[in-house]
């Protein structure tokens, strides 16, 4: 099988003076082109780190990470600047990832003039058709981000993400910042454009009832560690690890009549500097036996599914 990005044994660890932050621990997982992969966890699992470690906006402490079969890790500068014409990111926060300074000629047309030679009227017609692609008006053209709603600014940067008509897009919690109604929307939007540029997207939440409507295949983190793989609605009928259960099952149910069993967790995440032995999970799992405690388990596949538990 061939992916459009493939991840082996990524590692990330961040040096600090308390010691060894294990933020990315040993983590594998391909994305299939054209394909939705949505990773999901609670905060502080990891999540953005990969999505920033693929980029090369953090600098990797091991594994290999392909893009179309070319590792990308290994790339000298130069083809690594080529390479970002085909990635892109869209990230959480649409008040802090525009320049308040900048107009939005200006923050959509910077990929273009950084990495092509389109100018003048030629990047004007460009910046007009990114901006009707995500639904704004031509004369919010010269506008500044601050003039914007939150769910126009989150446009704007999607924009931005593909005026150099990227095949990936890494969307880092696009729309946990935005109100209900304006998530809608935008989610409608980035299938949309999915569908009409063949785009691969690695979509990045902790809201599973968004990752359960956009993506194709789920992938769940816990402490640094892939805990669980496989498609979406598989995952959501019957999830095989106690954190995915955990999760689904804090998950509200539409109709208050139907009443849901609640598996909670208890205790805090443990530290990522001085994970437990054994399974990361040991500590809050209320199935938890000798051998979790003493063995780390394999992330080993079931079907087309893969688990990292004993038990499953």
């Amino acid at each position: 099988m061939r992916f459009c990005v493939e991840s082996q044994n990524l590692k990330k660890y961040f040096h600090t003076d308390s010691g060894v932050v294990r933020a990315v621990d040993d983590v594998s997982f391909g994305i299939e082109p054209g394909e939705t992969v949505g990773l999901v966890g609670e905060s502080g699992c990891g999540k953005s780190t990969i999505g920033r470690t693929i980029l090369k906006l953090v600098e990797p402490s091991g594994g290999k990470l392909f893009f179309e079969g070319r590792d990308i890790f290994e790339l000298d500068r130069a083809d690594r600047r080529a390479l970002r014409r085909e990635m892109g990111i869209v990230f959480q926060n649409p008040y802090s990832s525009l320049n308040p300074r900048m107009k939005v000629f200006q923050i959509v047309g910077e990929p273009l003039k950084t990495h092509t030679k389109i100018n003048g009227a030629r990047l004007r017609r460009k910046v007009l058709e990114l901006l009707a692609q995500v639904g704004l008006k031509p004369e919010q053209l010269n506008r500044f981000p601050h003039q914007f709603s939150g769910g126009q600014r989150q446009r704007i940067a999607i924009a931005r993400s593909l005026a150099l008509d990227p095949k990936f897009l890494i969307l880092d919690e696009p729309t946990s910042a935005l109100d209900v109604s304006v998530q809608a929307q935008v989610l409608n939007l980035i299938r949309k454009l999915q569908r009409s540029k063949n785009l691969t997207y690695l979509f990045i939440t902790h809201d599973l009832l968004v990752v359960k409507y956009i993506a194709d295949r789920i992938l769940v983190m816990y402490l640094g560690k892939l805990v669980e793989s496989g498609p979406v609605e598989p995952v959501f009928e019957r999830p095989l690890h106690p954190y995915t259960q955990a999760l689904l099952s804090a998950i509200p149910k539409a109709d208050p009549s139907v009443r849901q069993k609640r598996l909670l967790l208890e205790g805090e995440v443990p530290s990522p500097i001085n994970p437990p032995t054994g399974c990361r999970f040991n500590s809050r799992c209320p199935k938890v036996v000798s051998i979790c405690r003493e063995k780390e388990p394999e992330l080993r596949r079931m079907g087309q599914r893969q688990v990292a538990c004993h038990l499953a």
